[in-house]
């Protein structure tokens, strides 16, 4: 007797058109593939200009909080910080959280913040820096946001989205950051997205 060989399991490649369109700037509404995170240059922590380059051949995890949030910040920081913990050890799995207040939002705030939450340096970035970049990222690479806007002054997004990235820049998955079961799906994906590697 032998065995039906099993298909691996293997994460979607999310591209613009198969997300919800709320969640998809308009320009991006027909793109069916080859979508990336784009570009960006901000400052972490401590004062370092964190770049792509940073995350080259990195999976990794990102979201976008407020050091004054609230309500869902402090639960998506807190199941940040345990996805820290887990992924510790691994030097292929980073994180990058953005903050999407960062007139308020300086380095020395960060830190603090950094600090207080247990951010570890070496895994996780706490980045500010130009508004509207940051907002074009979460809208225009991310897919993370429902509402339109133009990073000004009086915009402001608001997402629990965690968003799984892969060491091609592609976007593997969106789970919701304030929710156990979704991080735990998170990490389940996660360890199928490294299997793929692994060949």
């Amino acid at each position: 007797m032998y065995q039906a060989i099993k298909p691996k399991p293997f994460l979607p490649i999310y591209q613009p058109n198969m997300v919800n369109p709320e969640l998809v700037d308009s320009t991006l509404h027909y793109t069916k593939r080859y979508h990336k995170i784009g570009e960006f240059a901000l400052l972490n922590q401590n004062g370092k200009t964190i770049t792509q380059a940073d995350y080259e051949g990195k999976i990794y995890i990102a979201d976008f909080f407020f050091t004054t949030c609230p309500s869902i910040c402090p639960l998506m920081t807190k199941n940040m910080a345990e996805i820290q913990d887990v992924i510790m050890d691994d030097p292929e799995v980073m994180l990058l959280s953005h903050s999407v207040t960062p007139q308020i939002d300086s380095v020395a705030q960060l830190k603090k913040y950094a600090l207080d939450k247990g951010v570890n340096d070496a895994k996780w970035n706490l980045v500010t820096g130009d508004k509207k970049q940051i907002y074009r990222l979460a809208r225009k690479s991310y897919l993370a946001v429902k509402t339109d806007g133009d990073g000004g002054p009086y915009d402001m997004i608001h997402t629990e989205n965690f968003i799984l990235v892969d060491k091609e820049k592609r976007i593997r998955g969106f789970y919701d950051g304030t929710n156990s079961e979704e991080i735990e799906k998170l990490l389940k994906d996660l360890e199928t997205l490294k299997a793929t590697y692994m060949d």
